[in-house]
């Protein structure tokens, strides 16, 4: 039998997505399920009723009716305690939780023996990239940030150059890099703003400068990759250094988006008062960390305050502001979801705890807690591990005669030999060939020579369109030596009575035609290549 999804309204004050849209909702009954949408649950991300219905969503008049039918339950909020109590006997939940910030709540989910997801706890991890909800709400709240700077600013973003005077560009300091602070940081210099951002995780530096903006570093020599793809807690002297740097931009700038976060952890105060304070009336802070706290010590979450003339922008429902896009894509995620939980699309779900990514999302497994998971297996040994064992060396094969065995690297002696032999060939060579046949083999070994550096001493990115390039040359190349191809050559190997010059021309018709096609479709495919690189 298959499961029903129910999605219903979200309850919490201000919240305006919704689990799932129309077009998700076809593509979850191709994977056998059935689903029911509480009446007006799309409403404020503009999607009416009808086009539930439409794609073949059954729409349920009330919350306790969608929850008490519902096998599973697509939310983006964490359930209420109303919702909770609602929540059929056994049934499964996929949301946002918080595990570690509500641990009552998971117990209260564990005395209802459900099964509860997190959308919030997807592993960072390549695989379960299509699943990360986090990412795709980060993204949203990213570009939301620097749109609700914009709103508060008194001035342009970009520079500009009138009749009535010079209006020079907004100076914009993104502190963290991850995926809401790239999000802001492209958004703020695609206005023309200059963008100035900061991380402790150096290896961002380059996605910093890709899109325009100025890495600040602290002059600190710390790692700051944790688990995860996060950043960790510093120590306290990078903290201080790290403190100065604020403070000298936090004077200069006009606006600050911070983005710092640690999971399971309040945020880092970032932004002190005395900086707040040091800041030119009129400028902007948008904490994206007031959820849990802020970054800045002055931030009052869920609103918007002004502390000593500056603007700090505390709102916790940045994605939620771009209620239609940030919908659609936590829908996909919630599919991908459903796809790994349903691979046989029988419409149910089978959650394999044997699968990494479903065990860390896995917070709540038939009434008994399973969070926090497993640390995630790492792809390579961190720095400072020991070096792992060398296997046992492999019984070397057997030699046969002379041959050399095992993928040993050529000896010295051998090496000798093969030189030597080469030289007494290419002796006998000039000393018994025609002069034309020398001329010819000396221009087939530069040929080689000049080939080989020029295809296999460049940057391997460049590999494809140089070889689409040598390969035009080439064509050209094979139709001139079918051009030199001397007639008694080949008269002396065709049967009695045959033309060589007849041979020849259509031969080189043959050539110049396959040719041709090699030439110009080498051409083609490099200016394709290249134009990929171009803007």
């Amino acid at each position: 039998m298959t499961q029903l999804i129910g999605i219903p309204k979200e309850s919490f004050p201000g919240e305006k997505r919704v689990a799932t849209v129309p077009d998700v909702v076809q593509k979850l009954a191709k994977l056998g399920f059935s689903v029911a949408v509480q009446a007006g649950a799309g409403e404020a991300a503009s999607i009416g009723d009808d086009a539930y219905r439409a794609a073949g969503a059954t729409i349920v008049p009330d919350a306790p009716t969608l929850w008490s039918r519902a096998d599973i339950v697509f939310k983006v909020r964490a359930p209420s305690r109303e919702e909770v109590n609602l929540l059929r006997e056994g049934a499964t939940l996929v949301s946002f939780i918080w595990p570690a910030q509500n641990p009552e709540l998971l117990q209260a989910l564990a005395a209802r023996k459900a099964t509860v997801l997190a959308m919030d706890s997807v592993p960072r991890i390549s695989r379960a990239q299509k699943l990360d909800a986090l990412s795709s709400m980060a993204n949203i709240g990213g570009y939301r940030a620097v749109i609700e700077a914009a709103h508060e600013f008194g001035r342009f973003f970009t520079g500009q150059i009138t009749a009535a005077g010079k209006v020079p560009p907004a100076k914009v300091f993104v502190i963290g890099a991850g995926v809401a602070g790239l999000a802001a940081i492209g958004a703020a210099s695609g206005l023309g703003a200059i963008v100035r951002a900061n991380d402790t995780r150096a290896e961002v530096g380059d996605q910093i400068k890709s899109l325009g903006a100025e890495f600040v570093p602290v002059d600190y020599v710390e790692e700051g990759s944790g688990t995860g793809g996060y950043a960790k807690v510093m120590s306290e002297g990078f903290q201080k250094a790290q403190r100065e740097v604020f403070a000298k931009q936090a004077r200069d700038v006009d606006i600050i988006i911070t983005t710092a976060l640690i999971p399971g952890k309040p945020a880092p105060k970032l932004i002190t008062a005395e900086m707040v304070q040091s800041m030119k009336p009129g400028s902007v802070i948008v904490d994206m960390a007031a959820e849990q706290g802020g970054n800045c010590e002055l931030t009052e979450p869920g609103k918007v305050a002004v502390k000593h003339g500056v603007i700090i922008i505390g709102y916790t429902d940045l994605p939620s502001r771009l209620p239609t896009q940030a919908s659609n894509l936590y829908a996909t995620n919630l599919f991908r979801l459903s796809e790994e939980l349903c691979k046989a699309k029988d419409g149910r779900f089978d959650v394999n705890m044997d699968d990494e990514v479903i065990r860390g999302t896995t917070v709540v497994k038939e009434g008994v807690v399973t969070w926090p998971p497993p640390a995630p297996k790492l792809s390579a040994a961190p720095a400072g591990a020991a070096p792992p064992k060398p296997a046992a060396k492999a019984a070397a094969p057997e030699k046969k005669g002379h041959g050399h065995g095992g993928g040993e690297p050529m000896s010295a002696a051998a090496t000798a030999a093969i030189f030597g032999v080469a030289a007494v060939l290419f002796a006998l060579i000039g000393a018994y060939a025609p002069m034309a046949f020398l001329g010819h083999f000396t221009v087939f070994v530069l040929a080689c020579f000049v080939g080989y550096m020029v295809v296999w001493n460049v940057t391997p990115s460049l590999h494809t369109p140089l070889m689409s390039v040598t390969n035009a040359i080439s064509s050209i190349i094979i139709i001139g030596a079918l051009v030199q191809i001397a007639p008694p050559a080949i008269a002396a190997v065709l049967p009695d009575g045959a033309r060589p010059d007849e041979v020849i021309r259509w031969l080189a018709v043959v050539g110049i035609a396959l040719t041709a096609v090699n030439m110009f479709g080498g051409f083609a495919v490099t200016r394709r290549m290249l134009s990929m690189f171009r803007k």
